[in-house]
């Protein structure tokens, strides 16, 4: 309102609203001025009175008002409504003799005459004044007042339209719609067959209603179906049984004149499946539509009475047939659903029951048609039988879609498609089409299913299979764009009419009375937009501004013929005039039309459709109205062109509508049928065909939409703020760039030139129609060029938009300068390099035929030619040409100063060549264009056309780094690969992926054109069809650094590579368990070879060889141990044991001398027994299988025992020494900090390598975070800061240090962590299995303790100022002596010089020890088996004493003998049976030696025992003590017997051989000693 009244204020008074009124048809009549004091925005007219409503909401009525109290006989002037006055009134209505109104808050006012109930208040005749009537949904509770929109108003009722979209009504009559059996009704009641539908417009005649539905969308079809009517309980679907064939027919005729109440009545008009979405212009038929519910009832049996089956069409009522019930359906069945009316000729015998139906029927059938039916439904379902007769690529099932009509357009993935449209479409004047559709519409209403579709005659289905029924909705898929749908009136409606019906005025093609609202089907694919009703006759108007009339014709109303009609017939104007508002009179109609002019022209009906002369006098009319004899008209005077430019606006798109129509009907469809057209186009331009004729389609509904729109803004405000053009331009703009779009690439494949003998075939030799439609004025112009005229006229409407709106934000011109360009430039070369160059989507932008590109260093006589493209830069020769992609070509310029001439540096992936231009100018041409065309390319744009012209001449230059796809083609390593992803100046650079045609795959980290970083690659294998896999890095194109290879027979080495070779330390693992040879090889190579160190584990033979290789030989010294207990060591050479060695069995059976195979004996040598005894002399054989020998044998004398085993074998001086095994590990951990030699480097750098490693690894990580840990993460972020490294170490910094060794070491990113990983790998690969032999322990204790010299090695080199091995800290002299380190050992406290010795055991075996124990701690118990068996024998026998006992035993004092023992928190006291309770703690202590791990862990357990014990000892003498070893050693025997430590003799070697030297002699020392005299001393008890 507010704008309304501002822009009246602004037109000034008396230019806006203008009402003009008339009665009849005269050519001397002039119509009267009905003046107003504010402009009038809506008039209703009743029999002999009128209603206004004028701006500021106010009302007015006029004329023979008989119910007010004061009136006088005479007709009134217009006459304010004063009971209205205070309410915002925005809509009124007017009946025979009653008037309504609606307020801005949905409120009704009626008044008039209530005789019959129409103004909706019981027990008043009439009503005087403006009364609220309360419109109440019952069907809440508390009961709701329903809002309401607009009101419509009868002779006898009233109909109102709810925000809801609703329709309630009240008053007397069958037009009311409810089953009601009383009249009148009062109360407003709501029409429940139409609840649940969104009902756009009501219009009510004088005894009959009319509605404007929009049409179902397949959500809202989800109702199970039904199979009787339930007025007269009569079958809805019928079935005969002919003698060759079944017919099903559902031409059930309701004799009550109603049909099925408001549960089937919601599917009377079903919307379209998901499976085929039909056109928007052509609203489903029932006929369509399939509706399936998982809740479908299960009886779905059908009588076979032929009699019921074949009942004719009464009076020729089609009523609307719902989906037919079948079984219960399967999961995941239910969505399926089946639509084939698209796919068949109209009027042909198959129609489109959805095969859900089908196949219920088919199980009634089977006894009627045979055997034959059943198997062959069995053996097909419905949707083979159809895809296997239909042609390729019609069906297509997608899903939960079933059968669809879609043909996948070609480069268009939104499946739009197109298919064929009514014939009648182009019969628009002839009311003989309306007659053969109706035939058509009866003809399809019978199913004809002789034998499923396996007694279908072939003929038919030759006819269903053939091309030309290909296709094709010309609209398309989704019906609009999805903005679009909200912003604009839709085209896709029905219209539903009930009461009385003797005039035909129902339209349903009989002339009984209708109680419910019925759809009439005839109107339902036209595009109905407005529907209007006169006393006994309809009128609907099309979006393609055509009006269809029905009912009484008494007075030549309907416009067309003598007789009345009682089917929607279309109204007889001139060609050319476009209808776009009507209303209708008792006896007449009045249509408001576009005529030459810009003006509306005004047609009144009454005889015959006449145009009324002093229409062009009342200015521009924007609504027409009539009622009982009356016409009046509505309009605005031509204020600065305003209103003028919108009826123009609105016109123009009503005129284009109509003629994109014509185009689709006429020309489209008809040609998409050629059964030729697959021949004469190809494929590929079918399917571009086939995409252009749906986005033409598209645009076209878009349009009708808009002109709907424009039409209705015209009508209501006239206001510029109402055009969704300027608010949603981008809708418009994004049509037609795809229509364009689409249009190019036809153009460009040449299409028009393939389809021109298509074209001649079917228009003839004189195309007029294909003249007249593309406005071409040439005379015989060919018929290429009609094509193109008719093809393009969409694109010249744009123009026309910007023309009419002046405030359109953006135009978007299209031309077609650039299929013109490509044609003259290319027509200069060979045809075959014209064809091979043309693409789609490829625009010219620039050329060099005017010799301003020339290429450098060329032949005198060599033709170079340059032509770039929007995707392309092409250099052709005289022969040949060479496309250079834009997405990986780079330009630069030369500068001019070093040459003096005009150079452009072209680089691409294999080539780089030098332009040469003319001038300058030409230079900065061409460098601007090729990088605004590179650019474009790169963001995606580059399928429009690039201009030189455009933009604002701005310098562009394209990104040095890009992503791109490139195939290689010249000689080398990457022939005939592609790469995709990351390049820069012209080589791969980044992340990309490589592949080659052979199969092989690189994907990863690429620099400078070659793989470089961490890459993965696949080499097929094709002779064991299977891939080599690696994954790993890479430098310069080979692999280089870590990585791991999955060889294609099932090898796998893990390791290092250089050069891509295997060169550093790795493992190699041959086989698995079960396969032939596994063996596993973990050590030192040398350009793909074993050298150097290495351990070789030989699964099948059950053997571990330790030592040195060469050339993949064991050569060198080394140990051999096997599964059966053997132990070699000694020289090996070519693979086999040969010269000196040791070898030792398992009962400690000796030998000492020369070999010269595995296990072979061979020269000089010494056999020692068990028992002492030895063989020497010359010996040779193969162990274990007989030896001969040659030499003396000794028996050593009995008192020389302990002399012999003096010269008991040494081993370990045959085998690689500590120092020497595992170097490649170590040296490959000194490279990654940046040291070439171990210890020869810089400090800062390897701090540098080191956070590089640990950032780039982690990076590499973060693509799969779920191997890291939120700890794990958090201490890589703390490794990622360089801790101080150099500067005085103080306790602080040491234990600082400590910490930063154990983060580093927990980690494998940091090169520490890496380091111990891969020796705890190749430690516990030599000492488990086969490998945990006793006579390993002394190499497995050696190994530690090299390890832990080399890794204090490095971390001295990391913390140069860390003092070398026993080096001392001093303690802080600030009072924080007594400070110590639980993960490693201080000096005594008697100590002169206190401070913190450094040793790498303190610092390092915490970290290591750990993670090497349980191969480590094997070997120990291994090795002291016989000891610890007899240490445990003792133990358990002198564990059966008393405390007491034992304590005597032991010798211990009285004294120390505790009295008392806590046992759960009381004391109790020890008695002579008391076991197991004195010193408990003490025992409890030492027992946790078993669970810790170092060294000095366990010192520190064993001096917490010596403390339980002391404390104990001192609460018992209730004063201090001092021990002497006398009195403490009895004691602490004890303890250590009570604590039945199992492996105490592997515990005490441990600690003996890995303690930190620099407390043996201090206080830990002593107590060691005794543990170790203790454990001594119970093998050895005896018990008296």
């Amino acid at each position: 309102m507010e704008s309304q009244r501002k822009s009246s204020g602004d037109d000034g008074v008396g230019q806006r609203g203008l009402l003009h009124t008339w009665k009849g048809y005269s050519c001397s009549l002039t119509p009267e001025r009905l003046l107003l004091p504010r402009p009038v925005l809506q008039v209703a007219l009743g029999e002999r009175h009128g209603v206004l409503l004028v701006e500021g909401g106010q009302v007015y009525s006029f004329g023979e008002l008989p119910w007010k109290q004061s009136q006088v006989p005479e007709a009134a002037a217009p006459t304010l409504e004063s009971a209205l006055s205070g309410q915002q009134v925005v809509a009124v209505a007017a009946g025979s003799f009653h008037s309504g109104a609606v307020t801005e808050g949905g409120g009704v006012h009626m008044w008039g005459d209530n005789g019959a109930g129409q103004c909706g208040l019981s027990g008043l005749s009439s009503v005087p004044n403006p009364t609220p009537v309360a419109v109440l949904d019952s069907g809440t509770n508390p009961p709701q007042t329903v809002a309401v929109l607009e009101l419509a108003c009868g002779e006898k009722h009233t109909l109102a339209l709810s925000v809801q979209r609703e329709v309630w009504t009240w008053g007397s009559g069958c037009q009311l719609g409810i089953n009601a059996s009383v009249f009148p009704v009062w109360k407003p009641q709501k029409v429940e067959h139409l609840a649940g539908r969104y009902v756009l417009q009501v219009a009510c005649g004088a005894s009959h209603s009319l509605a404007l539905v929009q049409c179902l969308g397949p959500q809202d079809v989800h109702r199970p179906p039904v199979d009787k009517c339930k007025q007269c309980n009569q079958l809805l679907y019928t079935m005969t049984d002919k003698e060759d064939h079944v017919i099903i027919s559902d031409s059930h005729y309701c004799p009550v004149g109603v049909e099925p109440t408001e549960d089937e009545g919601r599917l009377e008009a079903p919307a379209p499946t998901p499976g085929l979405k039909t056109s928007p212009s052509e609203p489903v038929l029932p006929s369509q539509t399939s509706i399936l519910s998982s809740d479908a009832p299960t009886d779905a049996s059908l009588p076979q009475d032929s009699e019921k089956g074949e009942s004719a069409l009464a009076n020729g009522c089609c009523r609307p047939r719902p989906p037919m019930p079948r079984p219960r359906l399967k999961a995941g069945e239910a969505k399926t659903t089946a639509t084939i009316h698209s796919l068949l000729p109209s009027a042909g015998g198959l129609t489109s029951t959805p095969s859900s139906t089908i196949n219920n029927l088919v199980a009634s059938c089977a006894s009627a048609v045979g055997e034959r039916v059943a198997s062959t439904y069995e053996a097909l379902s419905f949707k083979k039988i159809m895809n296997s007769y239909l042609p390729s690529g019609v069906l297509r099932s997608g899903g939960t879609a079933g059968l669809t009509g879609s043909i996948p357009a070609v480069g268009d993935n939104t499946a739009e498609r197109v298919r064929q449209e009514d014939s009648t479409q182009a019969k628009k004047s002839s009311s003989t089409g309306d007659i053969r559709e109706e035939e058509a519409e009866g003809l399809r209403r019978r199913l004809s299913l002789p034998g499923l579709l396996s007694q279908v005659s072939p003929r038919l289905l030759r006819k269903a299979g053939r091309p030309r029924m290909r296709a094709f909705a010309l609209t398309p898929l989704g019906g609009d764009v999805p903005e679009a749908q909200e912003m604009l009136p839709t085209l896709q409606t029905e219209v539903w009419s009930w009461g009385h019906g003797e005039h035909g005025q129902l339209g349903q093609g009989e002339n009984l009375a209708r109680l419910q609202p019925l759809c009439i089907k005839s109107l339902n694919n036209k595009e109905v937009v407005l529907v209007a009703a006169g006393a006994h006759h309809s009128l609907a108007l099309t979006a393609q501004s055509q009006l269809f009339s029905w009912g009484s014709n008494s007075s030549g109303q309907l416009g067309h013929m003598e007789t009345p009609s009682t089917v929607p017939r279309l109204a007889k104007l001139s060609e050319g005039i476009r209808v776009w508002d009507v209303s209708a009179g008792r006896r007449h109609t009045l249509l408001l039309a576009d005529g030459d002019c810009i003006q509306p022209i005004i047609y009144y009906s009454g005889q015959q459709p006449v145009l009324l002369p002093f229409c062009m006098n009342l200015g521009y009319v924007s609504g027409v109205y009539a009622g009982g004899c009356l016409c009046m008209a509505l309009s605005d005077k031509n204020v600065m062109g305003f209103i003028a430019s919108l009826h123009e606006l609105a016109s123009a798109e009503r005129k284009f509508y109509c003629k994109l129509c014509n185009i689709k009907s006429q020309i489209i469809c008809p040609l998409l049928e050629l059964e030729s057209l697959s021949s004469a186009l190809g494929q590929v331009t079918l399917g571009l065909l086939q995409t252009l004729a749906s986005r033409f389609s598209h645009l076209c509904h878009l349009t009708g939409q808009h002109a709907v729109s424009l039409t209705a803004n015209l009508r209501r405000g006239r206001d510029v703020r109402g055009l969704v053009i300027l608010d949603h331009t981008g809708i418009f703009l994004d049509s037609h760039k795809e229509y364009c779009s689409s249009l190019c690439n036809f153009q460009v494949m040449g299409g028009f030139q393939a389809l021109t003998k298509p074209s001649l075939d079917f228009f003839g030799k004189s195309p007029e129609l294909l003249q007249r439609l593309s406005e071409c004025s040439e005379e015989n112009p060919p018929m290429a060029d009609l094509l193109v005229a008719l093809f393009y006229l969409p694109t010249r409407h744009i123009h026309e938009y910007s023309r009419l709106l002046l405030k359109l934000a953006t135009c978007f011109e299209v031309s077609s300068s650039d299929y013109q360009k490509l044609q003259d430039s290319c027509s200069n070369f060979p045809g075959k390099m014209t064809d091979s160059l043309r693409k789609p989507q490829r625009r010219l932008i620039c050329e060099s035929s005017n010799k301003a590109l020339t290429l450098q260093n060329a032949g005198r006589f060599s033709v170079n030619w340059f032509i770039l493209f929007n995707d392309a830069l092409v250099h052709a020769q005289f022969s040949t040409h060479h496309v250079f992609r834009l997405a990986t070509l780079w330009v630069e310029p030369i500068p001019e100063e070093n040459t003096g001439t005009h150079g452009l540096k072209v680089i691409t992936p294999e080539e780089t060549f030098t332009l040469l231009a003319s001038s300058p100018t030409e230079k900065a041409k061409w460098l601007r264009a090729i990088n605004q065309a590179v650019d474009q390319a790169l963001s995606g744009a580059g399928q429009e056309t690039a201009s030189l012209t455009s933009g604002s001449g701005q310098k562009l230059e394209p990104p040095v780094s890009r992503t791109a796809s490139y195939a290689f083609y010249k000689e080398g390593r990457l022939k005939e690969a592609t790469y995709e992803g990351w390049w820069l100046a012209g080589k791969p650079h980044g992340r990309g992926l490589l592949k080659w045609p052979d199969g092989r795959i690189y994907t990863g980290e690429f620099k400078n054109g070659l793989e470089d970083g961490f890459g993965e690659f696949v080499a097929p294998v094709k002779m064991l069809n299977k891939n080599d896999c690696y994954q790993g890095y890479w430098k310069d194109g080979k692999m280089h650094g870590l990585g791991k290879y999955r060889y294609a027979s099932g090898e796998v080495y893990d390791g290092c590579f250089q050069d891509g070779m295997r060169h550093g330390h790795g493992m190699l693992r041959s086989g698995k368990l079960n396969t032939f040879s596994p063996s596993v090889f973990i050590g030192r190579w040398v350009q793909d070879k074993k050298t150097g160190y290495g351990v070789f584990d030989d699964i099948t033979k059950g053997e571990k060889y330790m030592g040195m290789w060469q050339d993949h030989l064991r050569q060198g010294t080394g140990v051999v141990v096997t599964q059966f207990g053997l132990y070699y060591e000694g020289t090996f050479k070519d693979n086999k044991m040969m010269g000196a060695g040791i070898l030792l069995s398992e009962d400690d059976t000796t030998y000492e001398g020369e070999f010269s195979d595995d296990w072979t004996l061979n020269g000089k040598g010494v056999l020692t027994m068990a028992n002492g005894d030895y063989l020497e002399g010359s010996f040779s054989g193969e162990w274990g299988s007989g030896l001969k020998v040659t030499g003396s044998y000794f028996k050593p004398h009995l008192f020389d025992t302990d002399k012999e085993k003096t010269r008991a074998v040494k081993l370990g001086r045959l085998c690689v020494c500590a120092e020497d095994k595992w170097q490649a590990v170590f040296e490959e951990c000194w490279r990654q900090l940046g040291c070439e030699e171990p210890g020869q480097g810089e400090n800062g750098k390897a701090w540098e390598n080191i956070a590089v490693a640990l950032t780039t690894t982690r990076r590499h990580i973060l693509d799969s975070p779920e191997q890291l840990s939120q700890s794990h993460s958090r201490s890589l972020e703390c490794l990622e800061v360089i801790p101080q490294h150099t500067g005085l170490i103080t306790l602080e910094r040491y234990h600082s240090i400590h910490g930063y060794l154990i983060k580093a070491c927990d980690t494998p990113l940091h090169p520490l962590g890496r380091l111990l990983e891969t020796l705890v790998a190749v430690y516990r690969m030599t000492y488990v299995g086969v490998g945990a032999n006793r006579r390993l322990l002394h190499q497995a204790v050696s190994e530690i303790k090299s390890y832990l010299n080399r890794i204090f090695e490095i971390v001295r080199f990391l913390f140069p100022d860390l003092p070398e091995e026993g080096g001392l800290i001093p303690e802080p002299t600030t009072g924080r002596q007594d400070r110590e380190d639980t993960d490693s050992t201080d000096d005594p406290p008697e100590s002169p010089k206190p401070g913190r010795v450094v040793s790498s055991s303190a610092l390092l075996l915490p970290v290591l020890l750990p993670r090497l124990y349980p191969p480590l701690f094997t070997l120990y118990a291994l090795d002291k088996e016989k000891e610890d068996d007899v240490y445990w024998e003792c133990v358990l026998r002198l564990n059966k004493q008393t405390d007491l006992a034992l304590l005597a035993f032991l010798g211990v004092q009285e004294k120390f003998w505790p009295v008392s023992v806590r046992v759960l928190g009381e004391k109790q006291q020890v008695l002579s049976s008391t076991k197991d309770a004195c010193f408990a703690s003490a025992v409890e202590t030492l027992q946790q030696i078993s669970t810790t791990f170092t060294p000095s862990d366990k010192l520190q357990v064993i001096q917490l025992t010596f403390e339980e014990i002391t404390q104990e000892v001192q609460s018992l003498l209730k004063q201090d003590f001092l021990w002497s070893m006398d009195d403490l050693f009895p004691v602490f025997l004890y303890v250590v017997l009570r604590a039945r430590i199992r492996n105490l003799g592997s515990e005490v070697s441990l600690i003996e051989d890995l303690m930190d030297p620099c407390v043996q002699h201090g206080e830990h020392g002593i107590m060691f000693t005794t543990l170790k005299a203790c454990y001594y001393q119970i093998q050895h008890e005896k018990i008296t």
